[in-house]
């Protein structure tokens, strides 16, 4: 190509400062086996009606969420969005605006991330929340890090009850901090562990999802006395998020930072993303937390307005000093978020939540009553964990086969080995009828015949 505008002596003298030997070692962090060795083949030509015909008909080999009885989760929830969502995140106000560097320009994308700040921190029951992450995975290993920040410490205690995903995400991050250890404790479906045992003086946080990655529900405040006892902080995280309209908040129950998935409230499932990460913290941690965060003040003439009061990232004057190199936020997607939440209302939320619970505990109620079919949790919002006497992937197909999307098999995300081959986490939400459990319950009493 005669526009590259790199000699091979400039690329050469890149290579020597940052102490590689080539181009190839840059790669090194990404599995052979999965690392192409040529360009994938694709056609030369094809018209654009073409395209659109063969992508078309890939698309339809998939189904829809809404169009069968849908009972996944474990970690992105089907939920009714009202169509006034969608409408005003399409205005191109919102949907084509950038970053808010300049602030008499930018009132409205700054007045909406702060009431989306202000509902976070509501729901959460902290002090200050920031602008949104990428989503929840992302988030907990950002809230790691901040932990690792605030103690000096870089011991990690993770719950088994923690989405493996996240899990993976932060033993990820984890690898690349000097001195950093993470101790990960098996797959707690019942949520019986002792993770006390765990923390100790070298001990910077404890992570614990509640509802964990099974359903099951933690109480936080043995964890937090114990956690704070040995200066550590405890790091609460959710997926599902519609659950603080029913659960005491984990603010209250005594957690640091709390960190979760937004995607329950505005966002479609779409194929797995672009989702929201939820992050708070104490007020006295809030120069450590990674983002931005906006602000509320008054302008020259006395008028209220909404500036970026922090933005401790690299791609700002921090630089090298930065608390993240995340170098933005979801904004559209927390726009959803707080246009959902607004028209929910307090009442809204805590009306869906207690639909939700009641769905699920129906749910459980049927699947339990089935010869063989076990549920593991005592409390759960509406999520829970089944033991199936076949193997889950098996009955999970079958179930399809039938027309139900019944759930997701623990062992395809949690990869830690352990007695779980044969548990399913299910989901039931408000969009889930009554007709929708008597298929389920039927289905995979058919199943397991």
């Amino acid at each position: 190509m005669r526009y590259l505008p790199l000699s091979d002596n400039d690329r050469a003298d890149m290579l020597a400062r940052i102490g590689v030997d080539s181009i190839d070692e840059l790669f090194a962090d990404i599995p052979e086996a999965v690392r192409l060795e040529e360009l994938t083949t694709l056609p030369r030509r094809k018209t654009e009606m073409q395209v659109e015909r063969q992508l078309s008909a890939m698309a339809n080999k998939n189904v829809s969420a809404g169009s069968l009885p849908f009972f996944v989760g474990a970690g992105a929830y089907k939920h009714h969005i009202p169509a006034t969502v969608d409408h005003l995140i399409q205005r191109s106000e919102f949907l084509t605006s950038y970053t808010p560097y300049q602030p008499e320009i930018t009132q409205g994308t700054l007045q909406a991330l702060f009431e989306f700040q202000t509902q976070v921190a509501n729901l959460t029951g902290m002090d200050v929340a920031n602008a949104s992450m990428y989503d929840g995975s992302t988030g907990t290993a950002e809230a790691v890090l901040m932990a690792h920040r605030v103690t000096r410490k870089k011991k990690a205690v993770l719950s088994g009850g923690l989405h493996p995903q996240y899990r993976e995400v932060v033993e990820g991050v984890s690898a690349k901090l000097p001195g950093a250890s993470v101790v990960a404790l098996p797959a707690d479906p019942m949520g019986t562990e002792d993770i006390l045992a765990q923390i100790d003086d070298e001990t910077s946080c404890v992570v614990v999802q509640s509802p964990s990655f099974y359903g099951q529900l933690i109480d936080l405040k043995p964890i937090a006395e114990k956690a704070h006892a040995h200066k550590a902080l405890l790091i609460a995280v959710f997926t599902e998020v519609v659950s603080l309209g029913l659960l005491e908040s984990p603010g209250a129950q005594g957690a640091d930072i709390v960190v979760g998935e937004g995607q329950s409230i505005g966002n479609p499932l779409t194929f797995g993303g672009p989702y929201v990460g939820l992050f708070a913290t104490r007020q006295k941690y809030i120069r450590n937390m990674p983002g931005r965060v906006c602000g509320e003040t008054i302008d020259a003439e006395g008028k209220r307005g909404f500036v970026l009061t922090l933005s401790t990232r690299e791609q700002h004057i921090r630089r090298d000093k930065a608390t993240s190199n995340i170098c933005t936020n979801s904004g559209l997607c927390s726009l959803a978020f707080t246009i959902h939440m607004t028209l929910l209302g307090g009442k809204g939320l805590a009306r869906l939540a207690r639909i939700n619970h009641m769905s699920a505990v129906a749910l459980a109620d049927a699947l339990g009553a089935i010869d063989g079919v076990e549920v593991l949790n005592s409390a759960f919002f509406n999520e829970f964990t089944i033991r199936t006497p076949k193997n889950a992937h098996e009955v999970i197909e079958a179930l399809a086969a039938k027309g139900v999307l019944g759930g997701v098999p623990v062992c395809r995300l949690d990869k830690s080995g352990g007695d779980i081959d044969n548990l399913i986490v299910v989901a039931s939400t408000e969009v889930n009828t009554d007709e929708d459990r008597a298929a389920y319950a039927q289905a995979l009493k058919e199943v397991l015949a």
